[in-house]
């Protein structure tokens, strides 16, 4: 199934295409609509020439920075955030090889072990890894046993997460789910 998070059918197609570019998207969903964090790394692509890990990895910091802050910015905080994507890049690089699909591929893991493998990378939390967890199993096609038990909650039918979303109304299903979620903290 084609993925449809940004609204842009050539940054959903470099989503559907780069498993480095899913992971970045999931990275700097943070912040920010979740349409802009998707639709950031075909901006990198864009303005790079190129999404290769070892690229990202490898790039001038400064220069990295730069790239995001350009109009339309990458993301609302274009400096700590080209941190951190150069510091994910790095991470692929090193511990996978440079191959991100690595991560939920090698060895044949199961759902908890391709959730501590995410858990581990650079800017990925519990929530994080287990909302990329659910991507990978609702919109990928992810097999690994136990996915959605490790996935939690993001695993289960419904409008929780960007894992859910397939089209504008599942979209706007997801950004409900959420507000009410923000709602029902604040009460507490």
């Amino acid at each position: 199934m084609a993925l449809n998070i940004t609204g842009d059918a050539e940054a959903d197609a470099l989503l559907d295409q780069s498993p480095f570019a899913l992971l970045t998207g999931m990275l700097l969903d943070q912040q920010v609509p979740m349409e802009t964090a998707f639709a950031g790394p075909a901006k990198l692509r864009d303005r790079l020439g190129s999404l290769d890990p070892a690229t990202l990895a490898a790039i001038d910091p400064e220069k990295l920075a730069e790239v995001m802050k350009q109009t339309p910015a990458v993301h609302r905080f274009p400096g700590s955030m080209a941190g951190r994507v150069q510091a994910l890049a790095a991470a692929i690089v090193s511990e996978w090889g440079g191959d991100t699909a690595a991560i939920w591929t090698q060895g044949d893991p199961n759902g908890a072990e391709v959730l501590r493998r995410l858990k581990a990378l650079p800017g990925f939390g519990e929530q994080k890894a287990k909302i990329f967890l659910a991507l990978l199993g609702k919109r990928k096609g992810l097999q690994a046993a136990g996915w959605q038990d490790a996935a939690g909650d993001y695993g289960l039918d419904g409008y929780r997460s960007v894992a859910d979303i397939v089209d504008a109304d599942s979209l706007t299903r997801v950004r409900e789910h959420k507000r009410a979620v923000k709602a029902a903290a604040k009460e507490k």
